[in-house]
């Protein structure tokens, strides 16, 4: 498929013609339903917060890192934490 469980926040087309060769990194891995910006704010997050974030889980991703953030998110959408 085109998308992961877990994985950055999916761009816009436009969005990635504007981006620099840092973050075009986050096209290395496939984008995901749930990830580290979703777990962590969500719409309280920054645009800088939420590609930082995006951008560390490129850099760090594993199989725990994955997990991690899959437990988080049942709490986060049940709560509704960073949802407008």
């Amino acid at each position: 498929g085109d998308m992961s469980l877990v994985g950055p926040r999916p761009a816009l087309p436009h969005e990635t013609e504007e981006w620099d060769a840092l973050l075009a990194q986050r096209l290395r891995v496939k984008p995901g339903i749930t990830g580290m910006w979703q777990v962590s704010g969500r719409s309280d997050t920054t645009f800088e917060d939420y590609t930082r974030l995006d951008l560390y889980y490129v850099d760090n991703w594993s199989l725990a890192t994955d997990v991690a953030i899959l437990a988080k998110t049942v709490p986060v959408v049940l709560l509704r934490r960073g949802a407008k």
